[in-house]
């Protein structure tokens, strides 16, 4: 076989190994910009999660109650995620998945989520699990799926007590 028949082969195998060093590097760096959105809701800054959302960034919370949404457009989720800041709800993320490239990342995210009282009085509590796709760094649609059942308890709670602004 002459050189010039095997070198597209070893480009091919160059290209594999890098793209197989590459990987996990990209999936560690996802997941570490997940943690740092999810921390700095906790503080009650929406700006990072906002900024790595796509300007058409589709979510979709089932069930029935009044956190159920079907939303497309960033300002539209904006709202929906400042309601969860205002409430004082906090996400901590348990075990986050990445895989695909930059073009076509799917990333799931199981995580609890809960209401405590300043005094230390648990008003609510969750486990979910989040589904989403990121292209080219930007969220472009994700669905959070837990038992609505809690989150329709949290309601009664919140029709009593539901801070606004």
């Amino acid at each position: 076989m002459s050189a010039a028949r095997r070198r597209p082969s070893s480009l091919l195998l160059a290209a594999a190994i890098g793209l197989a060093a590459w990987t996990p590097l990209y999936a560690a760096a996802v997941r570490l910009m997940l943690r740092r959105n999810i921390a700095a809701l906790g503080r009650g800054d929406m700006g990072p999660l906002l900024s790595s959302y796509a300007d058409d960034v589709h979510f979709v919370f089932p069930g029935d109650n009044s956190w159920k949404a079907d939303l497309r457009g960033k300002d539209e989720v904006a709202r929906w995620v400042a309601r969860f800041v205002r409430v004082g709800l906090r996400l901590e993320p348990q075990e986050i998945l990445v895989t695909g490239p930059p073009w076509n990342t799917r990333m799931a995210l199981r995580f609890t989520d809960h209401l405590t009282l300043p005094d230390g009085t648990v008003v609510y509590e969750n486990q979910g699990a989040m589904l989403g796709t990121i292209v080219w760094g930007k969220l472009a649609a994700y669905e959070v799926h837990e038992d609505t059942e809690k989150s329709a308890a949290l309601d009664a709670w919140l029709a009593v007590h539901e801070p606004h602004s």
